[in-house]
């Protein structure tokens, strides 16, 4: 669903979406698609950005966008509820990881996404996640392989780091600066906070939903190829190869020098990705 606003793009090629529905309700969801000038046979990237991210942020900023639509690639881009031009919903079944994953399905439909062909290597997509974008791409992969050809997951875990968030002094800490001694919560707390367009009443939301539905990633596992990619500096480079062990096809690729934060602005990331999509 797009917002009434445009998102800054890297030319002109960028297209705020239609609207769409799922079941009759309005999603909400801010979806922008990127063309390519010179288009190559191969299917649309999907992104998938991480929690208190966005699409601008994630991806935009970081010269994703560029280096894929300069590769050919066709990208759809969705900001997740909460996050960046999307509305911020007051139920809580807005944010459950399966409602995203529907969403998310739904947008590839109305950007006429289709099956996997093939005759036909333009059909279906790849998908490109980080941090949460990876768990959801991990589970949309393992519930959606007639449509998605292969996926790139960065910073991946194979835990989920939203589950152990503490709600409450979460909400001690807005209500009346009481220190938060979890670092973990203050870490996603303050990265959630210094985001003007993120609505953190709406992020605790998604946090509360997603601990309705905690991530186990050997509930299914996606059967198309997979790439994992983590920076040196964070500890996602060990524990990334449960997910790997999981997936005996996939490949893993740590960047040296790089942490949680940063590994997505590497160019060597882009490249590797690039290459492995081709």
């Amino acid at each position: 669903m797009s917002s009434p606003g445009k998102m800054p793009s890297p030319g002109k090629h960028a297209a705020i979406t239609s609207p769409h529905s799922i079941e009759g309700v309005q999603a909400g969801l801010h979806v922008v698609s990127f063309e390519a000038t010179e288009p190559v046979p191969l299917p649309p990237v999907l992104l998938i950005h991480g929690f208190a991210s966005s699409v601008e942020l994630n991806w935009v900023k970081t010269g994703w966008v560029t280096a894929l639509n300069q590769a050919g690639r066709r990208v759809i881009s969705v900001d997740l509820p909460g996050h960046g031009g999307s509305t911020a919903p007051y139920d809580l079944d807005s944010y459950t990881p399966g409602k995203i994953r529907a969403d998310l399905l739904q947008v590839l439909i109305d950007q006429g996404v289709r099956p996997r062909v093939d005759a036909d290597p333009t059909s279906g997509v790849d998908l490109i996640g980080y941090s949460l974008g990876s768990r959801l791409a991990w589970e949309f992969g393992a519930t959606q392989s007639e449509l998605v050809r292969k996926m790139v997951l960065g910073g991946p875990n194979p835990e989920d780091p939203l589950a152990d968030f503490d709600l409450r002094a979460a909400q001690d800490f807005l209500n009346d600066g009481t220190p938060i001694a979890d670092a973990s919560t203050a870490w996603l707390l303050n990265m959630a906070q210094v985001i003007p367009s993120n609505d953190i009443f709406a992020l605790l939301s998604l946090i509360q939903a997603v601990k309705m539905e905690p991530f186990d990633p050997t509930d299914a596992v996606p059967s198309m190829p997979i790439l994992l990619v983590a920076g040196s500096l964070d500890e996602r480079a060990r524990s990334m190869t449960r997910l790997a062990e999981l997936s005996p096809g996939s490949k893993q690729l740590v960047i040296q020098g790089r942490t949680h934060n940063n590994t997505v602005t590497s160019r060597e990331f882009k490249d590797a990705a690039l290459s492995f999509l081709s």
